[in-house]
Parts: structure tokens; C-alpha cells; sequence
């Protein structure tokens, strides 16, 4: 079977959105709010997504002229539903005709891992929704963690804006990095041997169960991925990393002339990505990839801070021109090899 068929017939994602959403009818679509609370959130959401890229274009020098499109405001189930429109759309489309028992199966795995994840993601820039590029901002989740945070409402969510705008501004001003990510994944799930997800579930959850030692979450995948799709897997996430710790930059470059408690927002989630948790919630962290979003936040904000400190702005953008000149694994603790390879030294 073709490596894109292949990647199709893995998972029905139409059991996987009817499964996420299930989850979200037990865990809770909305924390307890009024109608008023959820449509002033949503209009501010909405309003602030617009102002916030002006913010992220003048930092970024990125997609400037470029119209700016309106966001989407959703709720957990309508999150899990554009999720998982986006994953049939990452590998292609689904397989026409009927699904087969094995596809139905993998895809009820991953409704339980898009209805899990549908209670904590803020936002997302989907790149590969039906109608283009879209950025979701998940009202709910937004209401929550502002409450549990104590934080100024105004202030986090445009907070929230900015990271999230970052990233359509990212695709936006680099329409490659579409194509990039879906060949990087067609590599991956069209490789000989690259089982089910239900298969790599399997492997992760018995290698964290049964003791095994590993780094992070490119450890998790040298266990769970056969060899020849680790270079895909590296790629991807040298990817995600540069993504995530350019966002974090530009919201720390904007600053308190924009939201003024963005100190305290910082310290606070700071303070709730390293909360220690139970071992039910290292595994779901695992399974669910959130140690390696912290581990980009961290990781690709001290590169690219490193570089634009040195070079500036401007030749940092250097980094978007192909998939050629992204750091790669050794460059990001080592800014300076990325400066040298790329763009020759420092400015004299």
C-alpha cells in the first residue's frame, strides 16, 4: 500500500471526532459561566486576535501588507471537531468507502486523546483546516485558566493572542511550511512498519510503564518509532521547537506597553508548566505530547532570543527561507553554529 493510503487507512477520523466529543460531554464543554461571560469572552477573543497581529507583524517584520484574517472563537467540542478535520487534512484527506474495524478502533484512541487535550489547549493555528489556514481560540479553556490563575482577564487573553497570532503570521509570511510539515508526517506514517496509532500508543505506554529511561519526548520516540521514521520525527519537532520559542519571543518583545501584567502572567505559567503531578498525569503528559511543548517553549525561546540579541530581527528571519536553514538538533544549544552556517558570522 502507498504511503499516503497507508497513512489514511490508519485512523477513521470521523470515530475519532464522535469519540473526542463523548469525552467532552463528561468531562465539561464550558467551566461555569453565564451566557454574558462566555460573549463578551468570545467578542474580546475575536477583537484582540485582530489587534495582535499588528503587534506581532511589527516585531516580527513578517506577512506585512497581507490581510488579516478573522479568528475562530470555539468551545472544547467544536475544538475536538476542527482537530480532528485537521488531522484527516495533515495526511491528506480520509479513505473513501467504508472504514475498516481496525481504523474505527484507532480512531476511537484518538478521540480519547483529542477529548483529553480539548480541556487544556488555549488556542491553535490550523494550517490545514478545510477552507485555508485558521486560527481556533478555545473560549473555555481561556475562562479557566485565568480564574485558576488569578490573572487580569484583558491581559491574558490578549496574551493568549499574540502566542497564537505568532504562529499565523509563521504560515502566513512562509506558505513552505505547510507543505514541509504534511511531508514530514507522510514520511512518517507511510513508512514500512509504522503500525497503527494504537500500536504507538501501546509501545509508549509500556515503555514508560515498564521503567524505561529516556530523555524527554525525543527519547519516548526512539522507543515508540522504528529507526527509519526517527529522521522525520527530528525534523518535526526541530520544527515545533522554532515555532514555539519564535511565539514565545515575540509575546516577551511586545511587552508591558502592551499587556501590563505580562510579568505576572509569565511567572504564573512558569510556575504551572513545572507543578510536579501525579503518575496518571506524567503518562497523559506523555501521551499527549505536553512535555515536549514545554520542552520547545523553553528550549526554542533561548535560541531564538540568543540569535536576535546577536544578528538582530531582520537576518534572524533567515531562518524562514527553506527547510535548509532551520537549526538543526545541535544548534539550538548552540546558536552560534546556526549564525556561522547560515548567515556566515555575526553582522561586523
Amino acid at each position: 500500500m502507498a504511503g499516503r493510503d497507508r497513512a489514511r487507512a490508519q485512523v477513521d477520523w470521523s470515530t475519532a471526532a464522535a469519540a473526542g466529543r463523548r469525552i467532552v460531554a463528561v468531562t465539561g464543554n464550558w467551566p461555569a459561566s453565564t451566557d454574558y461571560t462566555r460573549r463578551r469572552a468570545e467578542e474580546q477573543l475575536a477583537r484582540f486576535a485582530v489587534d495582535a497581529e499588528a503587534h506581532v507583524r511589527d516585531v516580527t517584520g513578517l506577512a506585512t501588507g497581507t490581510e488579516v484574517p478573522a479568528a475562530r472563537t470555539v468551545d472544547r467540542r467544536e475544538w475536538v471537531d476542527a482537530a480532528a478535520r485537521s488531522m484527516a487534512g495533515l495526511v491528506d484527506g480520509e479513505a473513501a468507502g467504508r472504514p475498516g474495524i481496525s481504523a474505527r478502533i484507532a480512531g476511537v484512541q484518538a478521540g480519547g486523546m483529542l477529548g483529553l487535550v480539548s480541556g487544556s489547549v488555549l488556542g491553535q493555528y490550523d494550517p490545514f483546516g478545510v477552507d485555508g489556514g485558521v486560527l481556533l481560540l478555545v473560549v473555555p479553556n481561556v475562562l479557566q485558566v485565568e480564574r485558576a490563575l488569578a490573572l487580569d482577564p484583558d491581559d491574558f487573553r490578549m496574551w493568549v493572542c499574540l502566542h497564537e497570532v505568532t504562529h499565523r503570521v509563521q504560515f502566513a509570511a512562509n506558505p513552505w511550511l505547510r507543505d514541509y510539515m504534511r511531508e514530514n508526517v507522510a514520511a512518517l506514517t507511510g513508512a514500512d512498519g509504522a503500525g497503527s496509532l494504537g500500536e504507538l500508543l501501546e509501545r509508549v505506554t509500556r515503555a514508560l510503564s515498564g521503567g524505561q529511561r529516556h530523555t524527554g519526548v525525543i527519547g519516548l520516540l526512539e522507543i515508540a518509532s522504528p529507526a527509519e521514521q526517527f529522521a522525520a520525527v527530528e525534523r518535526l519537532l526541530m520544527l515545533g521547537t522554532l515555532l514555539e520559542g519564535h511565539a514565545d519571543h515575540v509575546m516577551d518583545a511586545v511587552g508591558p506597553t502592551v499587556i501590563p501584567t505580562v510579568g505576572t502572567i509569565r511567572a504564573a505559567f512558569d510556575r504551572r508548566r513545572s507543578a510536579p503531578s501525579n503518575p496518571l498525569q506524567r503518562l497523559l503528559r506523555a501521551l499527549l505530547g505536553m512535555d515536549a511543548k514545554i520542552a520547545q517553549y523553553v528550549r526554542g525561546k533561548k535560541f531564538v532570543d540568543a540569535v536576535v540579541a546577536q544578528v538582530g530581527m531582520d537576518r534572524f528571519n533567515a531562518v524562514w527561507t527553506g527547510p535548509e536553514t532551520l537549526p538543526l538538533p545541535d544548534e539550538l544549544d548552540e546558536p552560534q553554529r546556526w549564525i556561522d552556517r547560515v548567515l556566515g558570522g555575526p553582522t561586523p
